[in-house]
């Protein structure tokens, strides 16, 4: 399985953007300090989501980002695929050539995984998880160490 960290906070960034979107920008600082993810990291994954038309960038002050599209329409596999990121459970990357060239014992197991995975990816969108409690109860609790002043540690 291949879902690095560029791909988890791709998607923890996007779910904070649509959590916070509102009538202005949110910022990358923000989405830094509430998720710990490093501002420099953020300004790359985002650049590779505008680039992918999933978020548009607003500048000067208040400026941001919003969403380019409802969150409705951004399924997970969306937000993965903008920032390179592959879903694959094969160790050949679906090549077929895991042993020496040729297929191996279990590789139709592990497309079949994979299409599964990448299937489920598809039909989940920022929507549907703005809609789970455990969802927004982490992003209160966010959003109030965020207001207190009290910052998540960024890696």
């Amino acid at each position: 399985m291949r879902l690095t960290t560029k791909g988890r906070y791709a998607v923890t960034a996007m779910l904070d953007l649509a959590i916070n979107a509102g009538i202005s920008p949110t910022s990358l600082g923000d989405i830094s300090q509430r998720q710990g993810i490093s501002l420099s990291y953020l300004e790359q994954l985002f650049a590779r989501l505008r680039r992918a038309g999933l978020v548009k960038s607003v500048r000067g002050p208040g400026g941001g980002y919003l969403l380019a599209q409802p969150a409705s329409e951004i399924s997970v596999s969306l937000v993965i695929d903008a920032v390179d990121e592959t879903v694959d459970a094969t160790r050949c990357q679906g090549l077929s050539d895991c042993q020496q060239g040729d297929t191996c014992l279990t590789h139709h197991l592990w497309c079949e995984l994979s299409g599964q995975i990448r299937q489920f990816l598809d039909d989940v969108t920022l929507e549907q998880l703005l809609q789970r409690n455990d969802v927004q109860q982490v992003a209160s609790r966010q959003q109030a160490r965020l207001d207190a002043g009290i910052f998540a540690s960024t890696p």
